[in-house]
């Protein structure tokens, strides 16, 4: 059971002597559970805040003279938010311990100390709803704070979770830009003429036919696709290639034809003799050419 902190204050030293000699025939702690901690000599205000401050009970033991009174009042206005409960004393008047009923005085300290009891009965009432309305607030403090921890464990799951997918989409962000940026570069188309010039820039330009029929001869079909004076291919190099394919094509038909002389040829009547454009003859000898290239390659 918890002992109260019961706190006297008095007038001056000879008051002090008085409450201690009245006090020795009260058995406070098997009685009333109480212990007195302090008996302050003071008249002095803030004194009194400090020796009295946190008390249980305060009792202020003054004369019974109109002096005492006014210092009890004074006392009591000003320590009344500083101590659980304030309670007043009188003393007798004289201050000679010799002629002071101590008997006297030990019955008013008790009789005190059975008011003060009494009032507190009557603020019961007041405090056990006080101790239910802090019983309650307390069970909604612990459901909130087991609720807490709950949400606090959801939490560090839902981070750990955000942080994965934080990491996992920063990666296919750099991905796609990756991808995005390749797809932009081998999709791009790029005028004959241009890559043509940019390898040979001595040499004439091939015909578009040339170059498709290197496409399809060399089996890049759907790699590379020429049309509209543009070539749409996967990438650059695979242009330069291309056209370096082409443009070896051309120089072997080249010497070739002039390696080769035509053999001499007897006119008969009964059979004309078909005439060739050189275009053609050219687009034929590429062909030829370009598929020797693709069976060697293979």
């Amino acid at each position: 059971m918890t002992i109260v902190d019961v706190r006297i204050l008095v007038e001056g030293a000879s008051d002090v002597e008085v409450v201690s000699k009245a006090l020795q025939g009260l058995a406070l702690g098997s009685e009333y559970n109480i212990t007195i901690s302090a008996i302050i000599p003071t008249t002095n205000v803030e004194i009194a805040k400090s020796a009295a401050a946190g008390a249980d009970l305060l009792i202020i033991a003054t004369d019974a003279d109109r002096v005492g009174r006014e210092l009890a009042e004074r006392l009591f206005n000003e320590l009344g938010q500083m101590v659980g409960h304030i309670e007043r004393m009188k003393l007798p008047l004289g201050h000679d311990l010799e002629h002071v009923d101590v008997e006297l005085v030990r019955k008013e300290l008790k009789n005190t100390l059975v008011r003060a009891g009494l009032k507190s009965l009557n603020v019961l009432p007041e405090y056990m709803e006080l101790r239910k309305q802090l019983l309650d607030i307390k069970g909604k403090y612990d459901n909130l704070a087991n609720e807490y921890e709950g949400l606090m464990a959801e939490h560090e799951d839902l981070q750990k979770k955000y942080d994965e997918l934080r990491g996992e989409y920063t990666r296919l962000k750099q991905e796609n830009e990756s991808l995005q940026a390749l797809l932009e570069k081998k999709t791009r188309p790029v005028k004959i003429e241009d890559a043509w010039k940019a390898l040979f820039p001595a040499e004439p330009v091939p015909p578009e036919g040339h170059l498709a029929i290197a496409v399809e001869k060399l089996g890049l079909n759907g790699k590379i696709v020429v049309g509209q004076g543009y070539i749409f291919a996967e990438d650059e190099e695979a242009v330069n290639e291309l056209l370096k394919t082409v443009y070896l094509s051309m120089i072997i038909a080249s010497d070739m034809g002039k390696a080769e002389e035509p053999a001499p040829v007897e006119e008969k009547a009964s059979e004309p003799v078909k005439e060739t454009s050189e275009e053609q003859g050219e687009e034929d000898e590429l062909k030829k050419i370009l598929s020797g290239i693709n069976a060697s390659s293979e």
